[in-house]
Formats: C-alpha cells, structure tokens, sequence
C-alpha cells in the first residue's frame, strides 16, 4: 500500500478522501451544470449548499500546476486572459463517454483541448464549468 504509506509521511494520517466541494460564484450555474447537465443527485438549496453521499469513492488526488492545465486544455504555458482561472480538477467516469459528450456540448459546455486516451487506457475529455473549474470526464474499460 505504497499511496496509504505516502499519505501517512504527513502530519494529519489522511487515509482517504472525503468530499470535493467546488466553489461556485452562480449557485444556480453551479446547479444546472452539476445537477441538470452532468446528473448528479445533488439535495439541499443551491443558495446555501447541495451535497449529495451517493457516489462511489473517489480514486484519485493530485496537485496540478495550472501552466500543466494550460497546456494540456489550450496548447499553451499560461491560462488564457479572460477565462476564469481553474481552482480544482474534478474527474467523472462515465460508461458512455460519446454520449456524455453529446449532453455536454447539447447544453452548450465547451470542450478544451483534444480527448485523449491515458496510458492506462482511460479516454478523457476536458470540460471548463461556469466558474472556470476543469471537469474531465472520461470512461475507463471494465473486465468483466
């Protein structure tokens, strides 16, 4: 369990992630894009706070310098004037990633940069949500 030995070096002993709470400037954007666009069950007020517990564990947290997000979501070392710059990746697997693109781009979300295939086989796509954060939502092949 190398990730459980690394996580224990600090001075918390996190032993896994919890939650991801986006910070959204527009409730109601946040709302329709979390909620509406990309099905979420999210419950609560979305002037206060919606949350939802019924998701499979997250897999995965990282640090990621925005000139990386840059480059792999606009091909260039800085993150473009005028776009809200990203506060935190989030990333959805989905089993039919054609037709989650297809909902997104109906709802008129903006795909940045290319979809990829990552070496260990899951194919992702980048998405910007209202306030700028970086969605990726990709499919990763199940055995069955």
């Amino acid at each position: 369990m190398a990730v459980l030995a690394t996580a224990r070096r600090g001075v918390m002993n996190i032993r896994s992630l919890v939650a991801v709470a986006p910070i959204v400037a527009d409730p109601a954007a946040g709302a329709r894009f979390y909620r509406d666009t990309l099905g979420l069950s999210l419950d609560g007020d979305p002037d206060v706070y919606l949350s939802t517990e019924k998701l499979d564990g997250i897999q995965h947290f990282g640090l990621w310098p925005q000139s990386g997000a840059a480059r792999t979501c606009f091909g260039v070392d800085e993150w473009p004037r005028g776009r809200p710059a990203p506060q935190a990746c989030v990333e959805f697997d989905v089993a039919d990633l054609d037709a989650a693109v297809r909902g997104l781009r109906r709802a008129g979300h903006e795909m940045v940069g290319d979809a990829e295939t990552q070496p260990w086989g899951t194919t992702v796509t980048r998405w910007l949500s209202p306030d700028g954060l970086v969605v990726v939502v990709g499919h990763t092949p199940r055995e069955k």
